[in-house]
């Protein structure tokens, strides 16, 4: 399997998607996102969706140069459109309005439709925490991407919907949550053709009726994956999906609903407006130590909190360089060859 640096890894991407026509500008940030993905560890969120997004691209899913829209504007609320343009674009410029309007006045919340796949979200609680300020995101996929059953069912009816959050440690490294609700993150079902009757045994997801007992069992729509906390995950995906989606105006799930795009709920916080910072810092720097000082259970060589295995993960493959698996990279190849790109020569 071919192993790169991540401005390698990088510059592969970006030349596909400016061989397509995607603007050099737009491509230089969604190539470095996706790298930067695979530099953390998260390659589910990494160069694998390069083919994903050509494809989506050419389907008019994907809209390059799209226009960004402020539909209404505070001091401390931003309701935005994407208007189907790269989520990687689109996310960071909202929150950057939300990170403007936080420090002017000590909070906001920026609500976001009709974008393109986000990406990663750990990138956007770490957008907040560069600038001191806490943040809480609920994300939806406009009624598209159903992959998972509720509690008690056995057909998909609700996304991955994920959380992300970020909490700046002064002097040390943030604490940055993402999580989804499905046992399996949603992202790696892409192995899943392959996988599937190992995750059904490990009880991550169920396989329909018709596959119970052949290979692959998560494939065309058939099967689901589960939540995970059986009934309070099942909870949190629904309040995920209010507050990202009918809040925001974006569609929750629903038969209708087939085309994947992101709606985003964020809340940005200053603790400066709460407290002394200070004394935020030192209490929270505090705490985090306490829970970390615990005896440690067989198999384990320490605690860490969220946001500290990839910040490891990155200085490991920062050094050693980050694999991709040939499928990913020969679908790169193939991506690149089809607008006379030739990468990795």
């Amino acid at each position: 399997m071919p192993v790169f640096n991540v401005e390698e890894l990088a510059g592969y991407a970006k030349s596909i998607f400016v061989g397509y026509g995607v603007p050099e500008d737009e491509a230089q940030i969604v190539a470095a996102a996706l790298a930067d993905a695979n530099l953390a560890g998260h390659d589910s969120h990494g160069v694998i969706r390069v083919s994903q997004y050509i494809d989506w691209l050419e389907h008019g899913i994907l809209v390059p140069k799209a226009e960004i829209t402020i539909m209404q504007d505070t001091d401390n609320l931003a309701m935005i459109t994407g208007n189907y343009g790269f989520g990687q674009i689109i996310g960071r410029w909202a929150m950057e309005i939300g990170i403007k309007k936080a420090k002017k006045c000590g909070f906001a919340i920026v609500g976001l439709k009709h974008s393109g796949h986000l990406g990663r979200m750990g990138d956007y609680p770490a957008m907040a925490v560069k600038e001191e300020l806490l943040s809480l995101h609920f994300i939806n996929t406009h009624g598209g991407g159903k992959l998972v059953a509720p509690f008690g069912g056995s057909e998909r009816r609700m996304s991955a919907n994920p959380i992300a959050a970020g909490i700046p440690i002064k002097g040390n490294r943030p604490l940055s949550l993402t999580f989804q609700r499905p046992r399996s993150p949603a992202g790696k079902s892409m192995w899943l053709t392959i996988e599937g009757y190992r995750f059904q045994k490990a009880a991550l997801l169920i396989a329909s009726e018709s596959r119970q007992r052949t290979h692959p069992i998560f494939v065309e729509g058939e099967g689901a994956l589960l939540n995970f906390g059986g009934h309070k995950g099942f909870a949190l995906g629904l309040l995920c999906d209010i507050l990202a989606g009918a809040l925001c105006g974006a569609p929750c799930s629903s038969p209708e609903s087939d085309r994947v795009a992101n709606a985003m709920l964020s809340i940005i916080l200053d603790p400066g407006i709460f407290r002394d910072k200070d004394g935020f810092y030192a209490e929270v720097t505090r705490y985090l130590a306490y829970v970390k000082s615990s005896a440690l259970r067989p198999g384990f060589e320490e605690i860490l909190y969220p946001g500290e295995p990839e910040m490891r993960t990155a200085a490991k493959r920062s050094a050693s360089g980050i694999v991709i698996d040939d499928q990913t990279w020969s679908e790169m190849v193939a991506a690149g060859l089809r607008y006379g790109v030739t990468i990795g020569a």
